[in-house]
């Protein structure tokens, strides 16, 4: 073959681009899937959608609840992951830097609120929910009806057509476990920081990343139960995910935005 055959490009040479762009593929994923996981766990520890979990299973079967909690959290982590991965048709230049301000943003607005919380913050937001939870299971006509989100329609309006077949596919505790933290994680700083994060990262990472990290906090709040709620410094808790989203901000602004 002739050596000034443009068309003829050395084994050796393809071989070394496929396996750099396999490595910056894998380090894409594992630098979302560790923001993700990490971003969760610091949002969601001490969370309203954690004291949920933890109250419910006390009184119902603690695979229900869990059951019901991490598939609202699961589907809500894939619908925010698609709405930040609509925002890429914006140049990602635009998208990257937008994303690192929103990210030094949410860190200093933790920061300011874990300065200015009490120690006894997260005995009180236990007492809220509990006291929700409570008016909510005495209400049997609207059994499903969360006093966290006014103006949200209940399944129990739905036609008894409807509320038969749902009722008969999922248990009633299941489906008020899986509304409850629907309503509570909807709008939450942990679904506006997935959609943050999957607008600039690897998309698959971020999704699975914050599914892991909603089953460790939603495990641990149902297996540790109010015990766990009681011990847990919110206070501590959201100071230290300030620092976590400055730091995420930090190393965006010494990374090549270009880079996916």
């Amino acid at each position: 073959m002739r050596e000034d055959d443009d068309s003829w490009i050395p084994t050796s040479s393809v071989a070394a681009d496929t396996t750099l762009a396999e490595i910056v593929n894998n380090l894409g994923f594992l630098h979302a899937f560790v923001a993700s996981f990490s971003m969760i766990v610091v949002s969601e520890l001490g969370d309203k959608t954690f004291f949920i979990a933890a109250i419910m299973a006390m009184r119902h079967p603690r695979l229900t609840i869990f059951g019901g909690a991490i598939t609202a959290l699961g589907f809500m982590t894939i619908l925010s992951a698609f709405f930040g991965f609509v925002t890429t048709v914006i140049p990602r230049i635009y998208t990257y830097y937008i994303s690192t301000l929103l990210f030094f943003i949410f860190g200093i607005k933790m920061l300011y609120d874990g300065c200015k919380m009490s120690k006894n913050e997260g005995v009180e937001e236990l007492e809220e929910v509990q006291a929700t939870i409570r008016r909510q299971e005495e209400d049997e006509t609207t059994p499903l009806t969360s006093d966290m989100e006014a103006g949200i329609k209940a399944p129990s309006k739905l036609p008894s057509s409807a509320r038969r077949i749902l009722f008969t596919c999922f248990s009633r505790v299941f489906i008020q476990a899986l509304t409850m933290t629907f309503l509570a994680e909807w709008g939450d700083r942990s679904q506006l920081a997935t959609v943050v994060l999957a607008a600039s990262e690897n998309i698959p990472g971020v999704c699975i990343g914050g599914v892991i990290g909603h089953c460790l906090c939603t495990g641990l709040a149902v297996l540790g139960g109010k015990l766990v709620a009681q011990k847990i410094s919110v206070r501590t808790v959201t100071i230290i995910g300030g620092i976590v989203f400055l730091l995420f901000a930090v190393a965006s602004l010494l990374m090549n935005p270009m880079n996916n």
